[in-house]
């Protein structure tokens, strides 16, 4: 009896989960959510949007250009003016066409709005529209 307790004792080999496979998988995992994710480029500044009752969700790969209260025109953060807006539009709709939303604060001139939709057209934009709050 004492010989068997022996060779249990002696056997030391210990099991464990391989935690290898495991990290593999939670990077590839990782990489396919970068690679697949949309990024969207917001305009930069902060615009007091009008209030619609017909406001409905858009895409989100989108040219965002803002039209602040004072009467800058905003894209990526930088102050491209209203007679920048055309080549700027047709410069990112060369790739793919891509709907242009423009986010115009409530204190814009309504004559302001209709010529940046004009330059937005003139560039190719074939889907233009304008950014509200519900």
């Amino acid at each position: 009896m004492g010989r068997f307790h022996e060779d249990l004792s002696s056997d030391e080999g210990e099991t464990g989960i391989d935690m290898s496979p495991l990290i593999d998988c939670v990077f590839i995992l990782l990489i396919f959510f970068i690679v697949t994710t949309t990024f969207v480029e917001e305009t930069g500044v902060e615009v007091d949007k009008p209030q619609a009752a017909s406001s409905i969700q858009l895409e989100k790969n989108s040219i965002l250009i803002a039209l602040t209260s004072n009467g800058q025109v905003v894209y990526g953060g930088k102050d491209v003016g209203i007679g920048g807006v055309q080549q700027l539009v047709r410069q990112l709709v060369q790739k793919e066409p891509l709907p242009v939303i423009l986010e115009a604060d409530k204190g814009v001139p309504s004559g302001q709005l209709v010529r940046l939709v004009g330059e937005a057209q003139l560039g190719g934009a074939t889907k233009v529209s304008v950014a509200t709050r519900k």
